[in-house]
């Protein structure tokens, strides 16, 4: 018997089953690995009844992790670059020092932050992995996910008919003056990282009957930004520095009125490349490194030209963050 993830199972088909291996990030998410030592634990095996013998070699994310068989892509390829998505991604941006870190805005979204040469044990309920093993280069990382992000925006046009595009969330919110003191706690499959409550549900509050369909989108947009704040203070709670700057992709990027929120929110510079393939990119400058194309991860910087910067005062971040804490405890408290 043989066991792995997805990114085994394609070097082991890739290679006609000679190569059973698999890269050091996606292993460190499986609950088996040591991640000081980068090996399979023993004890952990033994906890979750996994067969330590069945597991496969553990190598770095640029390692020559098999050869291609002729007939498979029609030559015997060497296989370079493997990570984890959010890995691949950090590397894509090239977050590549402590205290840098990039969030990815999709249907969910995935904060993952750079936090040096050491593994960091959580106490603010975020994740610990290894954000990359590349020839002697090696970062660990700190990761906080949140369930709802586009899905909240999809649900108001799919499920309420709020509004026909998505992309028309942007002029709804910008029409408004201010929230109107409406809240959105997107919790449709719970609340992620800080609070990992899965039996909360989503909650509208400060309804009024002068709140409209604008309300619900400007809200739905602006929970994005309180809940990228959250993960961010219990970063700083886990002793990362405070960032300077954000990287973001994913479809939700488009958005310039939610990406200038999340910049005056959470008191950061907010930066966007160009190319928003991130995750792929990573792999491809991983494998790079492995074949020697790159002699450094950081060799090719990706272009950020589209920048927010805060310009939100502190006293009116703090009344927002305020109304929102309170509308996420309300939701918590209202699970039966």
């Amino acid at each position: 018997m043989k066991l792995g993830t997805i990114e085994c199972w394609l070097i082991w088909k890739l290679t006609g089953g000679a190569a059973h291996v698999t890269d050091a990030t996606n292993a460190s998410r499986t609950s088996l690995m040591d991640l000081t030592t980068r090996e399979w634990r023993a004890d952990l095996c033994a906890l979750f009844n996994v067969p330590i013998t069945a597991l496969p070699e553990i190598r770095g994310c640029a390692d020559l992790l098999g050869t291609c068989e002729p007939a498979a892509l029609g030559a015997a390829l060497p296989i370079h670059g493997a990570a984890g998505d959010q890995q691949a991604a950090l590397v894509g941006h090239g977050a590549l020092k402590a205290g840098e870190a990039k969030i990815t805005y999709g249907t969910g979204a995935f904060l993952v932050a750079n936090v040096g040469t050491a593994p960091v044990a959580s106490t603010s309920r975020l994740l610990g992995t290894l954000g990359y093993d590349a020839q002697g280069q090696v970062a660990w990382a700190l990761e906080g996910s949140i369930f709802s992000a586009g899905s909240a925006i999809q649900w108001l046009r799919d499920g309420l008919g709020v509004l026909e595009e998505s992309r028309r969330s942007e002029a709804m919110a910008q029409g408004l003056k201010d929230n109107g003191g409406v809240y959105l706690v997107p919790g449709f499959t719970g609340l992620g990282a800080p609070w990992w409550a899965p039996d909360v549900r989503g909650a509208v509050l400060g309804l009024t009957r002068d709140s409209g369909p604008a309300h619900f989108v400007r809200a739905a947009l602006e929970s994005l930004a309180y809940q990228t704040r959250d993960l961010l203070d219990a970063l700083e709670k886990d002793g990362a520095p405070r960032l300077d700057v954000l990287k973001v992709d994913g479809g939700v990027t488009a958005n310039a009125w939610a990406m200038q929120f999340v910049a005056d929110v959470c008191g950061v510079v907010v930066e966007r490349p160009a190319f928003q393939e991130m995750t792929a990119l990573g792999a491809a400058k991983l494998a790079a490194l492995g074949v020697g194309l790159i002699a450094d991860l950081e060799d090719h910087p990706v272009e950020a030209p589209a920048r927010w910067t805060p310009r939100m005062g502190t006293e009116e971040r703090e009344r927002l963050l305020k109304g929102w804490r309170a509308a996420v405890k309300a939701a918590i408290v209202a699970v039966p």
